[in-house]
């Protein structure tokens, strides 16, 4: 097994361009297989959620793609141990970023590596975000932007929602969605060549 890995096509389980420009911009050839599986985590703890996600993810297309490595991610932001995703709509992106405003969070990507329809790997990243004092006006002004209605949290840090954020502690890569050193560090243990 290992010596097939050497020579496969690795494939993303992801839509994101945030993710397909991360990969790119670090040298890896790869190309796209969006997973269409519906999170529903089921761990009891809600911090496994992103690795459960990001698992699911890489089995389904994987098993649509079994000769393919494929890579699987999930993104959550986490607010007193409470996963928040994508806004539903702008007061609810106003909602969560007024939850986040003047504090620190968490954000934890799952990665997953799947073949042949098997998991061979799968973990996450975990960095912590603090965000500014933020005044209403310019939370509004975020989201009037629509920038973070695509967004776990409710905001890109590689985007304006930059503007928000004080400092961060752990994998910059992380916070946009794919937390590189990990990523390599998995498929390096298991011998696929990137």
């Amino acid at each position: 097994m290992e010596e097939s890995l050497k020579s496969v096509d690795l494939v993303l389980a992801s839509g994101s361009p945030r993710r397909r420009e991360i990969l790119g911009q670090i040298g890896v050839k790869f190309r796209v297989s969006v997973s269409d599986v519906e999170e529903k985590p089921t761990a009891e703890n809600p911090l496994d959620f992103p690795r459960e996600n990001a698992s699911q993810k890489a089995l389904a297309v994987s098993r649509k793609e079994p000769s393919a490595v494929v890579l699987g991610y999930d993104t959550l932001v986490f607010l007193d141990g409470r996963p928040l995703g994508k806004p539903k709509d702008k007061q609810d992106a106003l909602n969560m970023l007024r939850a986040l405003n003047g504090r620190s969070h968490k954000v934890i990507t799952g990665v997953a590596v799947a073949h042949g329809g098997k998991l061979l790997d799968a973990s996450q990243e975990e960095t912590e975000v603090f965000f500014r004092d933020n005044s209403e006006q310019e939370l509004e002004e975020y989201v009037n932007s629509l920038d973070p209605m695509d967004k776990a949290g409710a905001y890109g840090i590689q985007t304006q929602g930059a503007r928000l954020i004080r400092s961060i502690c752990g994998c910059y890569y992380n916070v946009v969605g794919l937390p590189v050193a990990r990523t390599l560090e998995m498929l390096t243990k298991l011998k696929v060549k990137v």
